[in-house]
């Protein structure tokens, strides 16, 4: 008698045509063997690395959709003389170059910032000449920062710092629904960047200047170390007593 089910119209033609082969029995694994294999698995995907409670170490970053952290600027906006530490000198250097010559101060942030040549007779020309510029026609320095703004986000993105929309969201819970979409978040935080160098410039160029000395060193600094030999001493022969 044949199988209702092969001759069913109502099964496809694949199904009518072709029998499944027969499934192969596999023995359960143990308990113990279970939970390796688990534990296995789930090391390869969250890199090997466990928590003290036992949860992968990288699950917490590798969720999608989940804000990342965003590090902290090193000094405060108006923190001008810096910290009494190892760059405490640099610091007053910078607060120097800030109050005299921006434009000096500026050009050597872009060279830390860019790797290619002339970088800072670029920036720093181009920025005297918008300075003096903005100075002669209504006597302030308010054309500079249009062109000099940019400089502030390329260090906020380089570092994954924190940008005054988000540090505001955190403070007074404003701006909940731009931190959600990334792309608006940042044309919010290059917004504010802009205006930060046009109503604090000077601040903001010592600022960003801070965070360059103390994260990367100078593109003309040589790291790598250097030998120097030094002569043998001088070696004396010891006499004896007897002639």
């Amino acid at each position: 008698m044949a199988n209702p089910e092969e001759s069913s119209p109502l099964l496809s033609e694949e199904k009518q045509t072709t029998t499944p082969p027969p499934a192969t029995a596999v023995p359960p694994p143990a308990t113990g063997e279970k939970k390796s294999v688990a534990i296995e698995t789930e090391k390869e995907y969250s890199g090997g690395e466990w928590t003290a409670d036992g949860v992968p170490l990288g699950h917490a970053g590798s969720v999608i959709g989940e804000p990342i952290s965003r590090n902290q600027w090193d000094s405060s906006l108006f923190s001008c003389l810096g910290r009494n530490d190892e760059f405490c000198s640099s610091d007053l250097e910078v607060c120097l170059l800030g109050s005299v010559a921006p434009c000096v101060l500026y050009g050597s942030n872009a060279e830390r910032l860019g790797s290619s040549d002339g970088v800072f007779a670029n920036h720093c020309l181009t920025y005297a000449g918008l300075y003096m510029l903005g100075n002669s026609l209504v006597g302030s320095n308010w054309l500079a920062p249009w062109f000099s703004y940019p400089s502030r986000t390329a260090v906020r993105r380089r570092f994954n710092l924190e940008g005054t929309c988000e540090s505001l969201a955190k403070s007074c819970g404003c701006c909940g629904s731009i931190m959600e979409d990334e792309l608006q978040r940042e044309q919010c935080e290059s917004t504010c960047d802009f205006a930060t160098h046009f109503f604090c410039h000077y601040c903001a160029l010592c600022q960003e200047a801070r965070e360059l000395r103390r994260r990367s060193p100078h593109p003309g600094f040589n790291g790598r170390p250097v030998f120097v030999m030094m002569p043998p001493s001088e070696q004396m022969m010891g006499r004896s007593g007897n002639a």
